[in-house]
C-alpha cells in the first residue's frame, strides 16, 4: 500500500534491482550531458533551461519506471490486464476492435514494442537525445492511452491529455 509518496519514491529509487541500475545511470548520465552543456554554452544557462531539463527528468523517469511494470518481456500480467481495460473501456468502437483483435491476439509482440518503446522514452527525456521526436511518440502514446481508458473506472482521462500536453511542450521548445 501506498503511504508517502516521498518514501515510496527514495525506497524505489534505492532498492538494488537491476532496472533501478539503469535508471540510476541513465540519471548520472543526464546530469554530466547538463553539466556538459551548462559549461559548453552560455544560452543553456538559464532557468528556463534548468525547468524544462528538470521537467524532461521527471517525466522521463516516470516512463520509466511505468515501463518496468510491463517486465517480463514477452508481456506481464499486469500489461496484459490494462491491454484487455483498453479493450474494454474504449471510446470508440474501433479502438475496441484494434485492441481487441489485433492488440491482444499478439501480445507478446505488443508487449515487447511497448516496453521497448516507453523505455525508449524515458531514455530519450533523461538524456535528452531525440527530445522532439520522442516527444510527438509520447504524444501519441498519451492520446492512445487516453482514448482506450476513456470509460475505465477509477481513471481519470485528463492525466492522459496533461500528459500529452507536457509532450507537446516538449516537442515545441526542447
Amino acid at each position: 500500500m501506498r503511504t508517502n509518496p516521498f518514501l515510496d519514491t527514495l525506497e524505489w529509487l534505492f532498492d538494488p534491482r537491476l532496472v533501478v541500475m539503469i535508471l540510476w545511470a541513465l540519471l548520472i548520465a543526464s546530469v554530466l550531458i547538463a553539466r556538459v552543456n551548462w559549461r559548453a554554452d552560455p544560452l543553456q544557462r538559464t532557468g528556463e533551461h534548468l525547468t524544462i531539463w528538470a521537467m524532461r527528468l521527471l517525466i522521463g523517469s516516470m516512463w520509466y519506471q511505468g515501463s518496468t511494470w510491463k517486465l517480463p518481456l514477452p508481456y506481464s500480467d499486469a500489461f496484459a490486464h490494462w491491454l484487455r481495460q483498453s479493450g474494454e473501456h474504449a471510446s470508440f468502437p474501433l479502438l475496441a476492435d484494434l485492441v481487441n483483435r489485433v492488440m491482444i491476439p499478439a501480445l507478446p509482440v505488443v508487449g515487447t514494442f511497448v516496453y521497448l518503446l516507453e523505455f525508449a522514452l524515458a531514455a530519450s527525456l533523461i538524456l535528452g537525445l531525440f527530445t522532439r521526436f520522442f516527444s510527438l511518440v509520447a504524444v501519441g502514446q498519451a492520446l492512445f492511452l487516453w482514448l482506450t481508458l476513456y470509460r475505465a473506472p477509477h481513471e481519470w482521462p485528463w492525466n492522459y491529455v496533461f500528459l500529452a500536453l507536457v509532450h507537446v511542450a516538449f516537442v515545441v521548445m526542447a
